[in-house]
């Protein structure tokens, strides 16, 4: 099953160089504008949240990039401050495959996946030989065939380590045949009728499908694939980096998760600053009563 301490080191796919340097700018960093590269919402939405709540000096500004690759090469080539676009195994493959020095700074949610069906209507009616869409790049096939062996339709080798492929598939009692498909376009597989296909919120959402449409969801109490605010490692530790962490961990950016929460796109995967302060203080309160009362007691 998923639970097998699979993702302490992470990943995802093989990167190209591109040349956004007449894109972005580092001079505007040094200004305090710190460029943050994202794809498509609800992640941009966030970065326009977190810019608006960011404190003084520092100030945001969302650089939107087409593809899933862009953001990474524009963080490590210093073009972007920081990205806000991925899960911490997509990022750590990249800094494998490019010897990248990324990190993870802040998670902030984990979107709700798993599997959609133009033909089925429940599990129970999955059919021997049915075509099965996953995505294309490593740590998402293995995230899609770990979300198959949850739900009891696929056994992964135990050797297989973090990224199981389909080559790793021990059992497959509905003999189904995988297709591997670009995780951008598996939507258009849903809408040439493949019978299985692995989907996060955000795309599916082009075509009025939620993960309450789903025929199953993916089960990870971990976050193990929460999106994650990341920079490079020698800015980790920086101001600017520490701005961007509380602006990106808000009541307000947490007010916006949460009203996707409610709706089944996605979970939280952080507690607000303001919440954590809010606890301290009332920890505080509480321990000074006690002192009081202990006080009194002796008395």
């Amino acid at each position: 099953m998923f639970n097998k301490n699979l993702f302490k080191s992470f990943a995802t796919f093989a990167s190209v160089s591109l040349g956004l340097s007449g894109l972005l700018s580092v001079s505007a960093q040094e200004d305090n504008v710190l460029k943050i590269a994202s794809h498509m919402p609800p992640m941009t939405d966030i970065v326009e949240i977190a810019a608006d709540v960011i404190e003084e000096p520092y100030s945001i500004e969302l650089v939107e990039v087409s593809d899933n690759i862009q953001y990474n090469e524009a963080v490590f080539n210093d073009e972007a401050f920081g990205s806000f676009a991925q899960h911490l195994p997509f990022m750590e493959m990249f800094n494998e495959e490019r010897e990248a020095d990324l990190v993870a700074i802040q998670p902030v949610y984990n979107a709700v996946v798993g599997f959609y069906s133009p033909v089925y209507e429940s599990m129970e009616d999955i059919e021997e030989g049915a075509e099965v869409a996953i995505p294309s790049d490593p740590t998402n096939e293995a995230r899609a065939l770990f979300v198959l062996e949850q739900n009891d339709l696929i056994e992964l080798d135990d050797e297989a380590g973090l990224f199981p492929t389909v080559d790793d598939i021990t059992e497959n009692p509905y003999n189904f045949e995988f297709t591997s498909v670009d995780l951008l376009n598996l939507t258009g597989a849903y809408e040439d009728g493949v019978e299985l296909v692995f989907n996060y919120p955000t795309y599916i959402a082009s075509i009025d499908l939620k993960p309450e449409d789903a025929l199953f969801l993916e089960k990870d109490d971990e976050n193990t694939f929460a999106i994650i605010l990341s920079v490079r490692e020698g800015n980790k530790d920086s101001e600017a980096a520490m701005a961007l962490q509380k602006a990106f961990s808000s009541p307000e950016v947490r007010e916006f998760v949460d009203k996707l929460a409610e709706e089944g796109h996605l979970e939280p995967a952080f507690d607000s600053k303001e919440n954590e302060e809010d606890d301290t203080d009332q920890d505080e309160e509480e321990s000074d009563n006690q002192e009081d009362s202990s006080e009194e007691d002796a008395e």
